[in-house]
């Protein structure tokens, strides 16, 4: 492989192409082929919420290891990579019926510990390499590669679940082929600075100034540490809507005859999946791109966050109405998560940098934030499915509309405009008691 094709901005859409391939698609995935071997909607939820919990206990230390680390951060999204790969192949060796469950609970627990270091890290990097002019830029490229990995994952594992039916397993092998690609392609990122990695602009005298960073106390962003996390708390909430979307399309192909037990998954159940996966990654891609050019003009990112938000529950009004119209409809409902999910993954790390920059602990507050992501999500899967069990795929429907309705009002009450902020505090607001304050100054 020529080194020098590699550029540091190819080698990051590189990645994260090959990681957006590691994304949580598979996971819903590999709900549908739990369903077909057996496990019931409980379990599964369990499974699911399991990972997301882990992550959502994991990602503000992982965040902060990130942040106070002088380990090379490319080999911890090496070792994350490996992990969450290795982890998620064990729905391998699960066996026919409901069975095999703390199988399934450990390794997922595995998962969501490993997967909490790979987008703080990947921020890191951008932001030591490319520093906090060029960051929204890049980031955006990366978030778009990103997406399209995620649809080119959906569209193999689609593929290969029809093709090689009942065998659909196999489909899960993408896993171990997309990790082992983004582990080659880490080694073409440059390193950076690793102090920038961290939100600062260093001026850096010698080693021992650099080790007595860590001693001081970093005050500036405690009043919005809160807020951010308010504000993205519940933005996931409607998470589970993409597993009973699924249930619904397999449910209509049951009743047209595609298969004989009720509660045996179609053989396109996967493949609708993926349809889903892919319409809604192709959307967020073209968002993704409009967002980074509005906010290149000038946009707020207040707009463009709340654009995304109100998709949400416009998303689950539809698949309710349409629950009973036919795939075709209910695959349509995916444009709209494409938007959402587009414009906030797009400004979720844009805010971060604007209201950290400076304070050394961007890193943090990603993982802080990210936390609050997969609060809502877990609770989202874990309620989501046991209500479904109990009372039905329209009530849990209906729960998810209501619960998408908090984040908006919240960020509409309370949510500050960033843009044009980043780095503008001075460095007394940021760096309190900080013995080596003066070595550190902003961009």
């Amino acid at each position: 492989m020529n080194a020098s094709f590699f550029t540091p901005a190819i080698a990051f859409a590189a990645v994260s192409f090959f990681l957006g391939e590691l994304g949580d698609g598979l996971n819903i995935f590999q709900g549908i082929y739990l369903v077909n071997i057996g496990w019931n909607e409980s379990a599964i939820g369990i499974a699911l919420s399991l990972m997301g919990f882990t992550a959502l206990v994991c990602q503000t230390f992982a965040g902060d290891f990130i942040d106070k680390t002088s380990l090379d951060r490319r080999t911890i999204i090496v070792v994350a990579a490996t992990m969450t790969a290795c982890s998620a192949l064990a729905v391998l060796f699960v066996r026919e019926g409901n069975q095999d469950h703390m199988l399934m609970y450990i390794t997922k627990v595995v998962e969501g510990l490993a997967s909490s270091f790979i987008a703080p890290c990947l921020a890191a990097l951008t932001m030591a390499l490319f520093g906090p002019h060029e960051f929204d830029t890049v980031m955006a490229n990366n978030t778009v590669w990103g997406h399209i990995g995620s649809a080119i994952s959906a569209i193999l594992a689609g593929g290969l679940a029809f093709i090689f039916y009942p065998k659909i397993k196999i489909c899960f092998y993408v896993i171990g082929l997309s990790a082992l690609c983004a582990i080659i392609c880490v080694k073409f990122i440059p390193e950076g600075d690793q102090l920038m990695g961290r939100g600062f602009h260093s001026s850096k005298q010698n080693e021992s100034d650099e080790s007595k960073m860590f001693e001081g106390t970093f005050t500036g962003t405690q009043s919005e540490m809160p807020k951010a996390a308010s504000y993205l708390s519940v933005i996931f909430a409607n998470a589970n809507v993409l597993l009973v979307l699924g249930e619904l399309m397999s449910n209509n192909g049951n009743n047209n005859g595609d298969d004989d037990g009720e509660n045996e998954a179609s053989r396109s159940a996967i493949p609708l999946i993926a349809g889903a996966i892919l319409l809604a990654q192709a959307t967020m891609t073209i968002a993704t791109w409009l967002g980074d050019y509005y906010t290149k003009r000038g946009v707020g990112r207040k707009i463009l966050f709340l654009s995304g938000l109100v998709t949400l529950p416009i998303r689950c009004a539809l698949v309710i109405y349409w629950k009973d119209a036919g795939n075709a409809f209910l695959l349509s409902t995916q444009i709209l998560d494409g938007v959402g999910g587009g414009f906030i993954g797009l400004l979720h790390p844009y805010i971060v940098a604007d209201i950290t920059f400076g304070s050394g602990r961007f890193n943090l507050i990603m993982g802080l934030t990210a936390s609050c992501f997969g609060l809502g999500a877990t609770m989202s899967n874990f309620l989501g499915q046991m209500v479904v069990e109990k009372m039905g795929h329209l009530a849990s429907l209906q729960g998810s509309l209501v619960l998408s309705l908090i984040p908006i009002i919240i960020f509409v009450i309370f949510m500050p405009e960033t843009i044009h902020t980043r780095g503008k505090k001075k460095v007394e607001e940021v760096l309190i008691d900080s013995p080596d304050a003066g070595d550190y100054v902003l961009a």
